[in-house]
């Protein structure tokens, strides 16, 4: 199977269309004339999933994250991302970055799942369908009421259990009821007003700082923070089981949950 063949299975299910507009998705690095027999699947395209690539002889890397996001004036080895591009060429490895297109039409329900949320509503829109159409509003994250209120305290361990986190950073009183919740897995910070639009208790997403914790609090929306890697690593277990559904001869390789920081 073509690189080309891979990315069709891929965009039928999760178009490039989708992707906000600031992103940069798609073939990254590479030919799409490649034959691929085999599949690395990761958050990142860091060193390290890139050397476990090259060893496990993948033919294509595919990541949530897109490791390219700037122009780029110049490749070469004495810069980070240069050395990256170098190293993926230098294998014959074609890179492919799914990011807020898989947002918005995987990540916001797959997690949403995880929290056993019923009835959710999209948090916040951001394709809007075609009128006359079957497309449906899609968009980033997901909100909704909970059957039974539950204290902060025991949404958080709800959380931990849901993403197998060994700890969350929490703004709000942790013995204040919430009923209705908000999930936006990754940053968070541009959906603080979409979960207070949306009257959401609390908010669990990742990548806050102090000032828009407190400040969300002031307004009456607890946070609970899981860091970006901590939710959205859900991606690669659930594409490595999209792919190996959808491709045939093709093995798909996931990398290890490793979270790139710790709580000690």
């Amino acid at each position: 199977m073509l690189c080309r063949d891979v990315m069709n299975v891929i965009e039928k299910e999760y178009p490039l269309n989708y992707a906000l507009s600031w992103d940069n998705v798609g073939l990254l690095v590479g030919r799409d004339d490649k034959e691929v027999k085999k599949i690395y699947i990761a958050l990142d395209a860091t060193d390290k999933v890139i050397d476990e690539a090259v060893k496990n002889g993948a033919d294509m890397l595919i990541t949530h994250h897109p490791m390219i996001f700037s122009p780029i004036k110049k490749i070469h080895n004495l810069d980070f991302v240069g050395g990256r591009i170098l190293k993926l060429i230098q294998n014959d490895i074609s890179y492919y970055a799914m990011h807020t297109n898989y947002d918005v039409l995987g990540m916001a329900e797959l997690s949403g799942d995880k929290m056993n949320m019923k009835d959710a509503e999209i948090l916040e829109v951001t394709a809007e369908g075609d009128i006359g159409e079957e497309d449906e509003p899609e968009g980033i994250g997901r909100v909704s009421d909970l059957e039974i209120p539950m204290t902060l305290r025991e949404c958080c361990e709800d959380v931990k259990d849901a993403f197998h986190l060994g700890a969350v950073k929490v703004f709000g009183n942790l013995e204040d009821k919430v009923k209705r919740i908000a999930i936006c897995p990754g940053s968070g910070k541009s959906v603080i007003q979409a979960a207070l639009d949306k009257h959401a208790d609390v908010l669990i997403t990742g990548d806050i700082g102090h000032h828009e914790g407190i400040d969300a609090v002031a307004q009456g929306l607890a946070i609970i923070d899981g860091g970006h890697y901590g939710i959205e690593h859900i991606f690669i277990e659930d594409m490595r089981q999209y792919l190996e559904k959808n491709l045939k001869d093709v093995e798909v390789i996931s990398a290890p949950i490793i979270h790139p920081f710790l709580l000690v």
